[in-house]
């Protein structure tokens, strides 16, 4: 075989392409950041910073966002002529006739779909509806192309599918299932391939989408047995296309993989922040090595050194070696998400792709001289003869049936329509019998010492003379750039190391290994004609039960994949379950051997599960037979999720797409009384839905199905845990009151031992991927033992967040006490325990304040010291400790700017621990922020949860600013010198610089007093001048004046004492009714905020006692707020009344 070098390096191919706004970004209020102002620029704006955009430049970009219209036959195609709207066909026009002009010139081609998880690619490649992607339109065209070519040329197509999932590779044709995967094979010359993928020989287009729709029925099959989303694997098809010219004595061969990559989430929202298990889960490791090889390529392209390209890393990067950096001419066509809570994903995704368009290939045409007895085939296969092919125009006709190569002519009799659903196909002579049938008739004439062992155990022939042979079998080379065509799938020259007797058979193409001569191309058209008769006969029976009985309707989260899978529900009883002895064979996770039946009698079909097996209809978990309507929905098990279509006489022209697999997760949600409404909504849900809110409820959509997936297969695997969706801060708010980020978790606890555990969305994904691969180890009858610490169902003790009170700080901005018992709630909303606080005013030296210390107005603390004290009383009633005795407790709180939260310690096995710590705190000069902080804001106080085993919560004062008394400095921001205890060489250097602090206000605090008694004297001095002009020249001397005068001004001070005295009875009066009335408020606030959280139930018999309860709750809360208004009234009153007397008498 030789290879003619294209003309210089080929660099990969790199496109970009935006879709629309999915129903869940329309929902969620989402706005564009992506924006394409040319045919290669792609701009993204970050949605927190507006002004931040970055710009990166491609080969091409396709807007795909808006302008667009929906034609009659359900093709989008742009609004008008000024849209920039790019449909399927201008993608197919750029690229896929790229690749077909590729193939056709005998380069390797591949294309390569990267993004995130709905983000278009499988649209992109596949295609939808109407709407055909990049694959079928490539095939469709390279038959068209065929049938237009010269009558004197042979071409061989045939089609393989395969899966990677979790690093195994999964052949989508071959119903033989191989534990652990076929298996990924090096050669010396070829590289990596796939030993035994199946390859199917072609005649047309039809027969692709057979094939396609086979690979995706084995696909779906895969995905619901082993509780896979296909959103996680990589889909590679392979054409493998071969141009035979016997006038030329030449072939020429090309690869054309087309890949579909697993969606490519960012590993803080796919995966494992925070995770001591982040790297344990193979599912996402194929994608991260394939960044490595794209890093290290991109690197040598620059001119920086490499040392080594980690191909070998994974499967993916095994099988794409020749399309990166290798014999191909490679695209890559990057999908995005346009809306803002995907940026991080986006802009992940075009960096990716700005590394891809770096890296340079090395592509050649792959071409081989035929031999003497390969042109004698060929050209008695061209000519009609050995009833292997079609006869060319005015020969002689072939027998029937036919087994042409491919040429001009009209289509076979095996060409049939469109039809619902493909059954599996008979299953050809795996590559492993081929090699071991055709060795072993050669190994038995071989001469003796000849036989060794390959690698799998096949008995294979090493002749000495393999050189001498491989020279006979081909022409000279061309070049040097010899190479076969692999992309790491070989099967595409001759085994040199075959006699050479071998190596000349007419059409010999081992396609399944370098090692696997096959038979000739006419036999393997012959047999796969076999295959289509055959499965024409089971799809014309299964049209025919289609439009008869009633049948059900996988519904697959991936769209590709809903729809597939039917079964029939025949008249009278069947059985549903994993057994195969019923006549509905399922699988999936929590289906039973016998897991429902299914009756058909007299017009009508009901449901029933058997035992206590899991079966929900419409939403609703049944336990006795049910009724089934057309277009009923039924999850079997954890989430095997059908559509029931019903009898003839029941269907009409229904709209199935709507049934899909989001509406069987909304529906199962509001069955459970999951909803926005209940998240909550914006203005008191007067007005639009809080788009964060409608975040969090698509996240707990989403992990729904794999919440019940996880429990099933820890029930199934005998680890004890329940795992159940939680809101966090469902019903928390900050200090200020407002309502805090909302984010879905979720808890685990062992059944068995009563821990718990809290995961974030993140963890709890990863965590799931893990599960699955051990889950997929019991599947196989492997040992699924592992230690603990690889345990993906354990995890080490933790403290748990049980709930959270709000304690409000504003009586302390007047100087006043409070105490109060305050609820501690949890998540929900539900009261998790109840706090018993006092907060209180106090000197330096810890002594409590009086009456006589209450302020009037907060402004008159403005720069003085204030000390306080934070008293934690006990904790009551603490649901946490009432489940389990030997559970412990500690609570923790944050004042104002407080680097970190102070923690009590911890108190085990009490139900009703009495906590008595007291913590003294001090402002030494009290800033505007400070006073607005107390009157604004409330003392958050947080309950955690201990468990045995788990580390307690840190009670040290680290890192803290102390006073010489030891106290607790808060208010420190405007300080220009910060220490902190850490920092300090000795407590004598801190206390010396506090006291320094406090001389230095001291200081200020006697010049203010100076400068007010310099007024003050400048005041008399200007009073006493003024008496004295005024005196007579005849009156008597100025001391006998003096002397006379000075008789009443004892009684004028008695009376402005008395005033004074007055006055400060009335403040105090007045700071006593406030006193009174905060306490009141803030009794009232705390009955308004459980109103707020108080949900009604779910079940309708309890309404009326709620409706009673919360009309009752209203009562009292207008009672006391009424109460507390009036009261103040009449305070403020009787103080107005007596300050109006006093003004009197004084007059």
């Amino acid at each position: 075989m030789t290879a003619a070098p294209a003309p210089g390096a080929d660099r990969v191919r790199v496109a970009v392409r935006v879709r629309p706004f999915s129903q869940r970004e329309k929902d969620a209020g989402s706005k564009c950041v992506v924006s394409m102002h040319s045919r290669n620029t792609t701009t993204i704006r970050d949605p927190r910073n507006p002004e931040h955009r970055k710009t990166f430049t491609f080969d091409l970009a396709y807007w795909s966002h808006s302008g667009f219209q929906v034609g009659e036959d359900g093709v989008f195609t742009s609004a008008d002529p000024s849209s920039e709207f790019a449909g399927q066909r201008e993608v197919f026009r750029d690229l896929g006739r790229g690749i077909l002009d590729s193939a056709w010139q005998g380069y390797n081609a591949t294309l390569l779909a990267y993004g995130q998880t709905g983000s278009g690619k499988s649209y992109s490649m596949v295609g939808f509806g109407a709407n055909k992607g990049i694959i079928p339109s490539v095939c469709e065209e390279l038959f068209q192309a065929i049938e237009s070519r010269e009558r004197n040329q042979e071409y061989q197509v045939t089609f393989s599918m395969l899966e990677i999932y979790n690093e195994q590779v999964r052949d989508l044709l071959s119903g033989a299932k191989r534990p652990g995967g076929l298996r990924v094979r090096e050669d010396a010359e070829l590289g990596f391939y796939v030993d035994g993928l199946k390859s199917v020989p072609c005649e047309n287009y039809a027969q692709i989408e057979r094939l396609m729709e086979q690979g995706t029925k084995m696909r779906t099959t895969a995905s619901t047995n082993l509780n896979a989303s296909s959103s996680r694997s990589h889909m590679v098809i392979t054409l493998r296309f071969k141009q035979v010219f016997p006038d030329r004595g030449l072939t020429k061969l090309s690869s054309i993989n087309l890949v579909d990559l697993a969606g490519s989430e960012r590993q803080k929202s796919s995966g494992a922040e925070g995770d001591r298990l982040r790297e344990g889960s193979r599912v996402n490791l194929s994608l991260t090595n394939l960044g490595n090889v794209i890093s290290a390529l991109a690197d040598a392209a620059v001119g920086k050194r490499v040392l080594h390209v980690p191909y070998r890393d994974s499967v993916l990067t095994k099988l794409l070696q020749p399309a990166l950096g290798g014999n191909s001419r490679t695209t890559l066509i990057a999908a995005i998400s346009p809306a803002d809570i995907c940026y991080e994903e986006t802009l992940s995704t075009l960096r990716y792709a700005e590394r891809a368009k770096k890296v340079r290939n090395k592509a050649v045409v792959n071409t081989a001289a035929l031999t003497a007895e390969s042109r004698t085939g060929n050209s008695k296969l061209l000519l009609g003869d050995d009833n292997s092919s079609m006869a060319a125009p005015g020969g002689r006709s072939p027998p029937s049936p036919p087994a042409r190569a491919h040429t001009r002519g009209p289509p076979t009799l095996y060409d049939f329509g469109p039809y619902e659903a493909p059954t599996k196909f008979e299953s050809v002579p795996s590559p492993a019998q081929t090699q071991l049938r055709l060795v072993t008739e050669l190994s038995s004439s071989a001469p003796e010492g000849a036989r060794a062992f390959s690698p799998g155990g096949a008995i294979l022939t090493r002749w000495r003379s393999s050189a001498d042979s491989r020279r006979e079998s081909r022409a000279p080379p061309e070049n040097e750039n010899e190479t076969c065509c692999n992309l790491a799938f070989p099967n595409l020259r001759l085994s040199t190391s075959l006699p050479a007797a071998l190596a000349a058979r007419p059409s010999a193409e081992p396609w399944l290994g370098p090692r696997a001569p096959q038979f000739s191309w006419a036999h393997q058209l012959a047999q796969a004609r076999e295959e289509w008769r055959q499965h024409h006969v089971a799809l014309a029976q299964e049209q025919q039960m289609l439009k008869t009985l009633p049948h059900l309707l996988n519904v697959n989260e991936d769209p590709q994949l809903t729809g597939v899978l039917k079964y029939f529900i025949q008249a009278g009883s069947c059985d549903a379950g994993r057994a195969a002895s019923n006549a509905i064979t399922l699988q999936g996770l929590g289906i039973s051997d016998k897991h429902a039946s299914f009756t058909n009698l007299d017009g009508k079909v009901t449901v029933a599960p058997h035992g206590k097996c899991k079966v929900v209809v419409n939403g609703v978990t049944i336990t006795a037979k049910t009724k089934l309507q057309h277009l009923d929905r039924v999850i079997l098990g954890s989430n095997s999720a059908y559509l029931y279509i019903g009898l003839p006489s029941e269907r009409g022209g229904q709209d199935l797409r709507r049934f899909d697999y989001d509406f069987f997760q909304l529906e199962r949600a509001a069955a459970e009384g999951v909803s926005v409404d209940k998240l909550g909504t914006r203005n008191g849900g007067a007005g639009p839905t809080d788009p964060s809110v409608l975040a969090v409820f698509q996240d707990y959509i989403e992990l729904m199905p794999l919440v019940a997936e996880a429990n099933q297969m820890s029930e199934e695997l005998k680890k004890g845990l329940k795992m159940e969706l939680k809101v966090k801060n469902l019903a928390s708010s900050d200090s200020r009151g407002y309502d805090l980020q909302k984010e879905v978790m979720v808890k685990v606890t062992n059944q068995r031992t009563h821990e718990v555990w809290v995961w974030s969305k993140a963890k709890f994904i990863n965590r799931k991927f893990l599960m699955e691969e051990l889950y997929q180890r019991f599947l196989d009858g492997e040992d699924s033992c592992v230690a603990q610490e690889d345990d993906p169902f354990w995890d080490p003790m933790e403290a748990v967040h049980l709930g959270s009170a709000h304690v409000w700080l504003q009586p302390l901005a007047y100087c006043m006490e409070l105490e109060e018992q305050v609820a501690f709630l949890g998540c929900d909303g539900l009261e998790e325990a109840l706090l018993h606080i006092h907060v209180r005013p106090c000197s330096p030296t810890g002594r409590a304040c009086g009456e006589e210390d209450m302020v009037m107005d907060p402004l008159e603390l403005l720069g003085e010291r204030m000390d306080f004290q934070v008293h934690i009383v006990r904790c009551l009633g603490a649901t946490w400790l009432e489940e389990d005795a030997e559970r412990g407790v500690q609570m923790g709180y944050r004042i104002y700017d407080l680097p970190h939260a102070l923690y009590t310690k911890p108190i085990w096995k009490t139900e009703n621990p009495q906590i008595e710590e007291s913590v003294q705190f001090t402002a030494l000069n009290a800033s505007q922020e400070f006073l607005n902080y107390l009157q604004t804001n409330a003392l958050i106080v947080d309950l955690w949860g201990l468990q045995e085993g788990c580390a307690e919560l840190s009670c040290s004062r680290q890192g803290l600013m102390v006073t010489g008394e030891g106290h607790i400095m808060v208010d420190t921001k405007d300080m220009t010198t910060v220490m902190t205890t850490g920092q300090t060489p000795s407590n004598r250097t801190s206390e010396l610089h506090l006291k320094l602090l406090e001389l230095e206000q001291e200081t200020e605090l006697l010049r203010k007093v100076n400068r007010a008694l310099r007024e003050e004297n400048l005041r008399l001095r200007e009073s006493l001048e003024r008496t004295s002009s005024s005196q007579p020249a005849h009156e008597p001397s100025a001391a006998l004046t003096v002397a006379g005068d000075a008789a009443p001004w004892p009684e004028r001070d008695r009376e402005r004492d008395r005033e004074c005295a007055q006055r400060a009875g009335c403040d105090r009066e007045f700071a006593k009714a406030l006193k009174g009335f905060y306490r009141r408020m803030t009794t009232a606030t705390g009955q308004l905020l459980r109103l707020r959280r108080h949900e009604p139930p779910e079940d309708d018999q309890m309404l009326r006692p709620f409706v009673q309860q919360q009309s009752q709750m209203l009562q009292d809360f207008g009672d006391l707020l009424e109460s507390s208004l009036w009261t103040l009234k009449t305070d403020v009153a009787l103080i107005v009344k007596k300050k109006r007397e006093c003004l009197l008498q004084s007059e």
